[in-house]
């Protein structure tokens, strides 16, 4: 039981620092496009 506990925490682990990654990234992209456009302009 204690062995299931912890392998689901250190899946739960991995998925949230992937997510975190993962919106980083998707505000980095945003950030650029804006900056893009303001440069075109």
């Amino acid at each position: 039981m204690l062995r299931w506990i912890a392998v689901s925490a250190l899946v739960a682990a991995s998925l949230a620092l992937g997510a975190c990654n993962t919106v980083k990234g998707l505000g980095q992209d945003i950030q650029s496009v804006g900056q893009a456009g303001q440069d075109a302009l």
